[in-house]
């Protein structure tokens, strides 16, 4: 036998602790399939032979402008990662090879943006926004999130592991500085990008606090608003529907994770972050 027996208690303990968290975690979410699938008088009471419907999708469905809500989540979650993609790039790339007087300082206080929560920024953001005449809409609501102090940090690190050698044969081929980091920096990072970009998605696709107070209509709510609408009604909680609903907000953001969750582990293990 391998391994002493120390050793395989602790390896059993760790294998238990990782089955009991991975249970509890998808307790909920089968619940919720199991509720979504059948009818309210099954809710909350498990019988195999209760019979499976899709009428509480239907219901959900109607009982709610989803396609609005749907498009509105999507120019929410792109027009952000798009608007960070592109600062968040250009600031790492600057940190990571320009010399400049202040870089350190710079840099330092992109870090100390990391301690602060975002709900604390939630009354100048939206003093801001309103001096603006943006309140009710989806720039109102993406604005505030355009930069991203981790995602310059994760690029940063990345960027500090390409050789530099290749900025030297790219020079060499004619290239300028954003034809280095467009053709060298970003093509090696891009399950870096991969990954940040269902971070940054997943974030703002579920965000619920900051377009509550921004948003005052139908027509600029996103699905974490509008998902609201199913948490009561005047004969009490409808589980069914809410589970329905909830499924259709969340199926997205499961489906792009199952897509690309293999370029999301590599890209934190490649930058070095636990």
């Amino acid at each position: 036998m391998n391994g002493s027996f120390p050793d395989r208690l602790v390896a059993l303990l760790e294998n238990t602790g990782a089955w009991l968290l991975g249970l509890l975690w998808v307790l909920p979410l089968l619940f919720a399939v199991w509720t979504a699938f059948h009818p309210a008088a099954f809710a909350v009471r498990f019988d195999l032979a209760a019979p499976l419907t899709l009428e509480n999708f239907v219901q959900a469905w109607a009982a709610a402008p989803f396609p609005r809500y749907l498009l509105n989540s999507f120019l929410l979650v792109t027009s952000i990662l798009a608007g960070q993609l592109v600062l968040c790039t250009l600031a790492a790339y600057a940190f990571a090879r320009f010399e400049f007087r202040g870089r350190n300082v710079a840099f330092l206080l992109v870090l100390v943006q990391l301690m602060i929560m975002p709900d604390a920024l939630v009354v100048e953001n939206y003093r801001t926004m309103h001096a603006f005449g943006l309140i009710d809409s989806v720039a109102a609501m993406a604005l505030p999130y355009m930069a991203s102090a981790f995602g310059i940090f994760l690029l940063r690190q990345t960027f500090k592991t390409v050789p530099r050698e290749l900025d030297d044969a790219a020079r060499v081929e004619g290239a300028g500085t954003l034809g280095i980091l467009w053709r060298v920096y970003v093509p090696l990072a891009r399950p870096v990008y991969v990954a940040y970009g269902l971070v940054s998605i997943s974030y703002h696709w579920n965000n619920f606090l900051w377009p509550l107070i921004v948003t005052n209509s139908v027509t600029t709510r996103p699905l974490t608003v509008g998902l609201a609408v199913f948490s009561s009604t005047d004969q009490g909680v409808d589980w069914s529907v809410i589970t329905a609903a909830t499924l259709m907000t969340a199926a997205p953001l499961l489906i792009a994770f199952l897509l690309f969750q293999r370029q999301f582990v590599q890209s934190f293990m490649r930058a070095g972050i636990k």
